[in-house]
């Protein structure tokens, strides 16, 4: 590359649009540096010759930063400019022990204020939630019909159930009563997918076994609801939108409404690439870039930027 002419500001690249972002990227046993007005990560694989890697920032959504790995503060500096979302998290990519938006900028949002104004009314943020859980139930129905590995098995998720659920939720009067019935639903697509996929299988967070089929599967979902929980705080930052306001998920846990948002791409996207994944033997890192290059195909943030949006106006 031509260095700039002499007395000439370096102009930057445009970012790309939060929504529209193509990248995520998980490392391990790295080191990330500015270096030469790019971000790159150096590999530590044990030889004399060091190996050096670009970071996109300006097309990138989120990084997770795993096991050994470290991140100078110019390369800090240069990923806030750029507003990407980091997260330190464990092998393999979970569990997520912080994950912050580097610009640290206070939420003053038009959508915050509206948010704020359905959360503090019961009745409103209900509302909310019924409209999560029902745009949620829409899209696994459509992303299962349209997955054609779940079809090759039989793996269906039959119309009556998916509008049975609707009714439920309709009917259902407070947060206590959609939590009872959202249980009972991720119950039903476990079992589906596990019958389809010939698995024993139970649903076990964080036990970080290999032992079974059931076990590698558990992790995968582990593993892939990390991944959703970037997309989701992705979203959430850039809408300027505190993570301490949700709506199904515990009020006194930090950064819950992360988990609400997740929700709307766990069924649809992660459950169905940790069965798959974990019958065709796939290691982690198969299964991680399988599930970006799925969100990435399905456009899952703008999805999520389109349901904050269309939320905040849903209710009057």
């Amino acid at each position: 590359m031509n260095a700039p002419a002499k007395g000439k500001p370096q102009i930057n690249p445009r970012a790309v649009m939060l929504s529209k972002r193509a990248n995520v990227f998980y490392l391990e046993h790295a080191k990330v540096i500015q270096m030469d007005n790019r971000i790159v990560y150096l590999t530590q694989d044990g030889t004399d010759v060091e190996k050096y890697f670009n970071i996109p920032e300006r097309n990138t959504a989120f990084l997770l930063l795993g096991k050994g790995t470290s991140i100078t503060d110019a390369a800090v500096r240069r990923l806030a400019e750029s507003n990407v979302m980091v997260g330190f998290c464990g092998s393999g990519g979970s569990p997520l022990f912080g994950a912050l938006d580097m610009t640290m900028l206070a939420p003053q949002s038009e959508y915050m204020q509206t948010w704020v104004r359905h959360w503090f009314d019961e009745e409103k943020r209900t509302q909310l939630a019924r409209h999560l859980l029902i745009t949620r139930a829409d899209l696994t129905g459509r992303y299962w019909k349209d997955n054609i590995e779940l079809v090759k098995r039989g793996i269906q998720l039959p119309d009556t159930y998916i509008d049975t659920f609707k009714k439920d939720i309709e009917n259902a009067k407070n947060a206590e009563a959609l939590l009872l019935i959202e249980a009972r639903w991720a119950r039903t697509l476990y079992a589906l997918l596990a019958q389809g996929f010939k698995i024993e299988f139970s649903r076990k967070e964080g036990e970080r076994k290999n032992d079974t089929l059931a076990d590698i599967v558990n992790g995968y979902l582990d593993h892939g609801n990390y991944i959703a929980y970037g997309y989701a705080s992705v979203a959430l930052c850039g809408m300027g939108i505190s993570f301490s306001l949700p709506l199904l998920h515990g009020k006194t846990r930090r950064g819950a409404l992360v988990f609400d948002i997740a929700d709307l791409i766990k069924d649809a996207c992660v459950m169905p690439l940790a069965f798959l994944s974990a019958k065709r033997g796939d290691n982690q890192k198969d299964f991680r870039n399988s599930l970006i290059e799925y969100c990435q195909d399905k456009e899952v943030l703008d999805l999520l930027f389109t349901f904050i949006s269309e939320a905040c106006n849903k209710v009057v």
